[in-house]
């Protein structure tokens, strides 16, 4: 399969046959897929703290004045800290999103390992994470849009585990 990004972007957001298959794509493929999605995470949380927005890093004094002492060095520490932040909880949601998957493989009676289930999970997270894109845009808006976006990438994921192949009957 010799997909383009902007291909399997399109596929992730209403394809779940296509979701399914993705499994069995290079693993150097996914994580450039999910990088991207890193890195979106990343300028925008970084944006929102050179726009002022000091939320974005929980603070203390302390350290907002040990900021103001390092000067012009604030921003390349801060942007490295935001992009390891993002990468961990990107890594440990998708992660544990796939150990539930692997579940929902064993309950649906479904064949499939875990770095499979682990591949359709960061593709059935295109959806989840650009609703929770838009709540980081957006901080004002009323609802908690990770409850959103994890409900809708378990949805995602039930589907996808749908079109994996059945376990052979014994």
């Amino acid at each position: 399969m010799n997909l383009k990004w902007h291909q399997l972007f399109f596929a992730s957001l209403y394809e779940t046959k296509k979701m399914a298959t993705f499994r069995l794509l290079p693993i150097g493929k996914v994580f450039k897929y999910v990088f991207v999605f890193i890195f979106l995470f990343t300028f925008i949380s970084f944006g929102r703290y050179l726009f002022g927005d000091i939320s974005v890093f929980e603070t203390s004094d302390e350290v907002l004045e040990y900021g103001e002492s390092i000067g012009a060095l604030k921003y390349p520490i801060s942007f490295v800290l935001s992009f390891t932040i993002t990468v961990f909880y990107i890594f440990i949601r998708l992660s544990a999103m796939a150990f539930i998957g692997l579940g929902l493989l064993r309950v649906m009676k479904r064949r499939g390992e875990y770095r499979q289930i682990w591949q359709s999970t960061a593709f059935a997270m295109t959806v989840p994470l650009l609703i929770q894109l838009l709540f980081e845009i957006f901080p004002s808006l009323p609802t908690d849009g990770k409850a959103i976006s994890y409900t809708i990438h378990l949805i995602y994921l039930f589907i996808i585990v749908r079109h994996y192949p059945k376990l052979p009957k014994r």
